[in-house]
């Protein structure tokens, strides 16, 4: 025998010639998708997971389920477990009440290795100098990541939240923040988000049946292509339909991982148990 023939006879007795190159881009296509995935969000340069930590499920009146029942410490510790299980992405907001937990968290994870999202209502430059300054003391960081105008409802919030982007745009130049951007509750708004140079990140409602959507599915698929294609970050919520879809977590899993214009999604957990389990389902659903 050859030493040509050799070397591959060994290798094939190895199984070395019959595995394939495995590089980022080929893992998710080998293993499935890992919601520990690192996406780079649009153009902003971030790089966050596929899956983001929500904590404000039922969020109103600076309250949440996971505040209500989880607490401070308990919220602080669930966060911490799932930077463990390698989700470093939260999505929190001043409306959920959720700033002292991200606080508590952060004493057990490294700052530079998490990025934080949160939203302010806000409209005016003094409003949103206010919200940064109070945020940032809140969640105890020098910088916040990504910060959103919550919950937009008027097609004209463009204009009537001047004040509050101009002022996030600054903020950005400073390194206060990192990227700005929008969460939409209605067609109207999304429209505009969709027209916005100013929007870098968009918070969109996404699920396979349209439930507690701006719209239909097919109306809002196209608005988040084009955002996608004009190098804004895209970041699903309400995949469950806000809570009518959780009879459904398998078939509404396998729709968001199979929208490739959706870079990251969000859902809000509040036990260590649910995390795992969505974890575990959603390489396998990919």
């Amino acid at each position: 025998m050859n030493r040509r023939k050799f070397i591959r006879n060994s290798a094939l007795s190895a199984g070395v010639i019959s595995l394939p190159s495995f590089t980022a881009s080929t893992l998710p296509s080998l293993f499935g998708k890992k919601a520990s995935d690192e996406i780079i969000l649009g153009n902003t340069g971030l790089k966050v997971t596929r899956m983001a930590m929500g904590t404000g499920t039922s969020g109103w009146n600076k309250q949440s389920n996971q505040t209500r029942t989880l607490g401070i410490q308990g919220l602080a510790s669930l966060l911490h477990y799932a930077y463990d299980q390698g989700i470093r992405f939260w999505d929190s907001a001043d409306q959920y009440g959720t700033h002292p937990h991200l606080r508590e968290a952060l004493k057990y994870v490294p700052r530079e290795k998490i990025v934080i999202l949160t939203k302010t209502h806000a409209s005016t430059r003094e409003e949103m100098k206010a919200d940064l300054d109070r945020f940032r003391s809140e969640i105890g960081t020098d910088y916040i990541d990504i910060v959103l105008l919550h919950c937009m409802l008027d097609g004209n919030w463009p204009e009537k939240k001047k004040g509050a982007m101009e002022y996030l745009s600054e903020a950005r130049e400073k390194g206060i923040i990192k990227a700005h951007g929008v969460s939409c509750h209605t067609l109207k708004a999304l429209k505009a988000a969709a027209e916005s140079d100013w929007v870098q990140v968009d918070l969109a409602r996404i699920n396979p049946t349209g439930d507690n959507m701006d719209a239909d599915v097919p109306t809002v698929i196209p608005l988040l292509k084009k955002m996608k294609s004009d190098g804004k970050g895209i970041i699903g919520m309400k995949i469950f339909g806000g809570g009518t879809l959780t009879n459904r977590v398998d078939e509404c899993l396998r729709f968001i991982l199979n929208q490739n214009y959706v870079d990251s999604f969000t859902i809000g957990i509040e036990s260590k148990e649910q995390l795992q389990e969505i974890l575990r389902k959603i390489p396998e659903l990919s």
